[in-house]
């Protein structure tokens, strides 16, 4: 469990506004919007937020997402894959516009074929995805695919966008009222998760795709191994309990692969010679491979 630990010490404490107000009292809502200049102080704080995000708070906010993730499904105990991990996708990442941010991957402890990122450079791959890769050009990837989420904020932004929707209406009703509303509290909170459970829009989905070849390229690895994944997908059926979510909130293998293809072309052939890395992935994920067989 020290994997579990030391992942978790870098996660912090989440984002300090909706853990010190979610599941609070009446009267201790009533109390926190008081001392926040009454119900129109904390519309106005709750806009502040809403505002521009600086790369702190970005981090602040997807580290407490990302413990709430793991809160539903654990790392996986397994040190020599948390580290190879890593290091797969710290290398992907150095090679996008944001390599300052403190990236950090894991493997969580989950039969379910998917994957996740949250703002700041946290993301998650799932055991079940891990033994449906079959080498580490489509671990670079899928990889690839979430940093191209961060990079381009798409879940902070979806995130903002549906708190403001939830605002509008809830300061309405909290104004008219005079006191706080459970709906004005979680204004914030209720977005992320959602978002987490309906997924990202598609155009999101499809520019993580193109940010995640590319990234796969510049890292040195075959191009094409997010496309061969999503070739391994598309073989399984829609319906498999283990794509459920992945197929919910993800265009279909498919769309996805038409899309590449209209995008990479002939363009990316000179890279296809890079290495896909089959034997050290096979090397780093026995014990997975040996468990699942």
């Amino acid at each position: 469990m020290k994997v579990v630990r030391a992942f978790l010490l870098h996660l912090g404490v989440g984002v300090a506004v909706a853990g010190a107000v979610a599941g609070c009292s009446q009267q201790q809502m009533d109390a926190f919007v008081k001392n926040s200049g009454g119900v129109d102080g904390l519309t106005s704080t709750l806009k502040q937020a809403l505002g521009k995000i600086d790369e702190p708070r970005e981090i602040e906010m997807g580290r407490g997402i990302a413990e709430t993730l793991l809160g539903a499904r654990p790392l996986l105990d397994d040190p020599k894959l948390q580290r190879y991990v890593n290091e797969v996708g710290s290398w992907v990442a150095s090679r996008s516009e944001r390599p300052q941010l403190p990236w950090r991957f894991g493997v969580n402890d989950s039969d379910h074929v998917n994957a996740f990122a949250a703002p700041g450079g946290f993301i998650i791959v799932t055991k079940g995805m891990m033994n449906l890769l079959q080498n580490e050009a489509e671990l670079a990837g899928v990889l690839g695919h979430e940093v191209g989420h961060v990079i381009r904020k798409h879940h902070l932004n979806a995130i903002k966008k549906g708190a403001w929707i939830n605002l509008l209406g809830a300061g309405a009703g909290a104004a008219a009222a005079g006191k706080p509303s459970e709906e004005l509290v979680n204004a914030l909170v209720g977005p992320t998760k959602e978002l987490y459970s309906r997924g990202l829009d598609k155009d999101d989905e499809f520019e993580a795709d193109r940010v995640g070849i590319t990234l796969a390229a510049r890292a040195g690895y075959d191009p094409w191994g997010l496309p061969a994944a999503l070739q391994t997908l598309a073989k399984i059926k829609p319906d498999d309990k283990y794509l459920a979510l992945l197929t919910k909130t993800h265009p279909s293998p498919g769309q996805r692969l038409d899309r590449m293809g209209q995008v990479m072309g002939a363009s990316f052939d000179r890279f296809d010679s890079q290495p896909r890395n089959a034997e050290r992935y096979l090397a780093a994920t026995r014990n997975l491979k040996t468990a699942a067989n």
